[in-house]
């Protein structure tokens, strides 16, 4: 006999978010002693699944993926959303919460292609397939001749746009990957020191009412305090900046004990401009840590490289 659901989430439809979901679920039911059809999945189309035909920076914010799932959860469709936590602003609603980031997955990104083992090999004028603002720029840095095309959809409709010549290359996070099971696709692996990733990158984390205790106390058992430390340092970094304009940003923290270190970028979009930094500190400071990273790398920047930015005299 079915068991009747003590707990919903909500998520994205796509195969990432499904199996983000699957595995929180499955968190919950092995430490909590729970049979698994007693959490549901519920999935909700988000603004970002349905607008394909633009680039996500031309439409909005981080909110794309998560604004729907937001409106259910507040309005009780849902118990719980499990959300990638690059994907989620840096400023919730007060009516929210973020009681845990689960331990996060690998953050480099991945390079796929069909005609070179690595970006070094890639022909001249080769074009990268991505609709990442920041792999775009550090791409164009790294090899200024590169093209650069929107590219958005699964790992294996990136692979058939590959194959049909649409792009030479596309990056995609590993965390996804290897939670999809196709690491085996991957090309190359890109090193952070070159390529660092995107703020939170690799980790999930889970939101829920700020009110529900029921639903809080069963999931704060699966936070991971060092994943917490870290991932917050980088939204911290991300949120001084995010304001200001569509900036390709990047951001890695490393704990070492008590210490943490973030490292921080801003590129303009043509990989032209670059401004990064890292700081270190109390790793329970890193909120602390990752404002003053982006005040100063702002500072560095300067309001000339803001306002181009803003009014797109980037190529």
């Amino acid at each position: 006999m079915t068991s009747t659901p003590v707990l919903t989430i909500g998520t994205r439809g796509s195969p990432l978010a499904l199996r983000q979901a699957e595995e929180v679920r499955d968190r919950l039911v092995a430490i909590n002693g729970l049979e698994p059809d007693t959490i549901a999945i519920k999935i909700i189309k988000t603004s970002g699944d349905i607008i394909l035909d633009r680039p996500l920076s031309e439409v909005g914010g981080k909110g794309l993926f998560t604004k729907e799932i937001e409106k259910a959860l507040a309005e009780s469709e849902i118990d719980i959303a499990v959300h990638s936590a690059k994907d989620v602003a840096t400023e919730i609603d007060p009516l929210f919460a973020l009681p845990a980031f689960l331990p996060r997955e690998d953050v480099r990104d991945a390079f796929l292609s069909l005609i070179a083992k690595s970006p070094d090999h890639l022909p001249e004028g080769a074009v990268i397939g991505s609709s990442s603002l920041r792999r775009r720029a550090q791409m164009k840095r790294f090899r200024p001749d590169f093209r650069t095309v929107e590219f958005r959809g699964n790992v294996q409709t990136r692979l058939k746009k590959l194959a049909d010549g649409v792009a030479d290359a596309t990056l995609l996070a590993m965390a996804g990957l290897n939670r999809l099971g196709e690491a085996h696709r991957v090309t190359h692996t890109l090193d952070v020191a070159h390529f660092p990733p995107a703020p939170a990158q690799g980790a999930i984390v889970i939101e829920t009412r700020a009110d529900d205790g029921a639903a809080n106390r069963l999931v704060e058992v699966l936070d991971d305090p060092d994943t917490r430390k870290r991932v917050e340092a980088e939204r911290a970094f991300l949120k001084v900046l995010d304001g200001s304009c569509r900036t390709p940003i990047a951001a890695l923290t490393t704990l070492d004990g008590d210490n943490l270190t973030l490292f921080g970028q801003i590129l303009s979009p043509d990989g032209s401009e670059v401004y990064e930094d890292e700081t270190s500190g109390d790793a329970d400071r890193g909120r602390d840590l990752g404002t003053r990273l982006g005040e100063k790398l702002l500072a560095a920047a300067g309001p000339d490289f803001i306002e181009r930015l803003k009014q797109g005299q980037y190529g």
